[in-house]
């Protein structure tokens, strides 16, 4: 059991963890040496020789693996991610990277999206280090650097160049999952992510005339991109479901006493109240507009004129995704990806599933544990590249109108002290029978 160092410790990593800025601006614009050389340090500590690896200088990864005590056991992966999104401090209630503990509460940049995790993580070897705990199978421990752009400089740089650190693994834990979502009606659920959507970030360029703002132009690049913008903007994606996401409406309408149609997928989500939102986002693609560029004059019709779109397309779905584009962008546009990554599924019925589930309830024995999809995406996308099926475990208990989804990202992120403590439980529970 974690011991109440361990829940002294999660809370003093997760304040150190964010005052050292690793804000990811993208372009390369990022250093996560500091808190990479924090984190190595804290493993040597606890026995763990830690590695730290770079692609490119200051974007630094941290591995180092636990020896299991059943050799025959495959290993898992455990990985979190060291950098942050920015944050503009005028913005917020305390400075983003004080790290500030106010309340029973840890501000800043990276709470919740994942510097949270990292502690936990760390607070539990430790705690192992401690008591002379070693897991049943081997365990890989990832920091990551990168994982908020590209991921080129982490996890993707570890998988392609560096496989054999992670020889065994089949399985993995990272973001985000196992969180308290209040339904609102007095139910908690914890979501463990047993799938993410595929990454298609999309480059849209339209070609035309140039020429004079007061003339007559039928080939006016913006207008071509203008309308291909509004058509991808306005599409209504047909429904398709996958079997994560089946599983997740089942065991959503068992739970609320409803019908589990799967027939009437809209239906079935108005039934579902405040808890639709755990899956109406992954029920079909998506791609929305998110850049516009073009021109240099207003009385300049520029040649060309270019576009950005946020493409999320679901485990399957890619191929329907790159048709129903070519047919919105129309002859007049060309599109590219700018980023693109595969989607990913996990079984929901494989037995470490099983144990998070477990973990999970036997600290929150009065929570419903559901799978579900994440709209998004992590390094587990990355780390599926050596044959590595991932999951998102991040386990955090939350009151009751604590929306942590919106802290993702967004301002005045932060997370209860209580809730690292529940999460070092729950993760040493589930880390000693993985």
């Amino acid at each position: 059991m974690a011991d109440a160092q361990a829940r002294d410790e999660v809370v003093r990593f997760t304040s150190d963890l964010i005052r050292i800025d690793t804000t990811n601006r993208g372009g390369g614009d990022c250093r996560e040496r500091p808190a990479a050389e924090y984190a190595a340090a804290l493993l040597a500590e606890a026995g763990i020789e830690p590695t730290l690896l770079e692609r490119t200088p200051g974007r630094t990864n941290v591995v180092g693996r636990i020896e299991g005590t059943d050799p025959a056991a495959d290993a898992l992966l455990v990985h979190g991610h060291l950098d942050v999104v920015p944050a503009e401090a005028a913005d917020w209630s305390v400075h983003p990277f004080s790290g500030e503990v106010r309340d029973g509460v840890v501000w800043g940049r990276g709470a919740v999206d994942m510097k949270n995790m990292d502690a936990m993580i760390l607070a539990v070897l430790r705690a192992w280090a401690r008591q002379g705990v070693r897991p049943r199978r081997d365990l890989v421990i990832a920091f990551t650097a990168d994982e908020e752009a590209s991921a080129e400089d982490g996890s993707g740089f570890l998988a392609d160049r560096h496989p054999g650190l992670f020889e065994g693994c089949t399985e993995a834990i990272g973001e985000s999952g196992a969180f308290t979502f209040h339904d609102g009606a007095g139910r908690e659920i914890y979501p463990i992510a047993a799938g993410e959507r595929g990454t298609g970030w999309l480059k849209l360029t339209a070609r035309g005339r140039a020429g004079h703002g007061s003339k007559v132009n039928r080939e006016n690049a913006v207008t071509r991109l203008a309308a291909a913008v509004t058509r991808i903007g306005e599409h209504e994606w047909p429904l398709r479901l996958t079997p994560t996401v089946r599983a997740a409406l089942t065991e959503l309408a068992a739970l609320y006493g409803v019908d589990a149609d799967l027939h009437d997928v809209d239906g079935l989500l108005a039934k579902l109240g405040p808890a639709a939102a755990l899956v109406e986002a992954t029920v079909r693609n998506s791609a929305n507009p998110t850049m516009l560029g073009a021109g240099y004059k207003v009385n300049v019709i520029p040649g060309e004129a270019v576009a950005y779109v946020d493409g999320r397309y679901l485990p399957g779905g890619e191929d329907e995704f790159r048709a129903t584009l070519d047919q919105l962008t129309g002859p007049d546009v060309d599109w590219e990806f700018h980023h693109r990554e595969v989607a990913l599924q996990a079984p929901v019925d494989a037995p470490l599933y099983a144990r998070m589930r477990s973990a999970v309830e036997e600290f929150a024995p009065e929570g419903h544990v559901v799978p579900y999809c994440m709209s998004g995406g992590t390094d587990a996308k990355q780390f599926s590249r050596l044959g590595i099926t991932g999951y998102g475990f991040a386990p955090l208990k939350l009151p009751e109108g604590f929306d942590y989804q919106a802290l993702f990202h967004g301002v005045d992120e932060r997370v209860p002290v209580e809730a690292l403590h529940f999460g070092v439980r729950v993760l040493d529970r589930f880390l000693r029978t993985a």
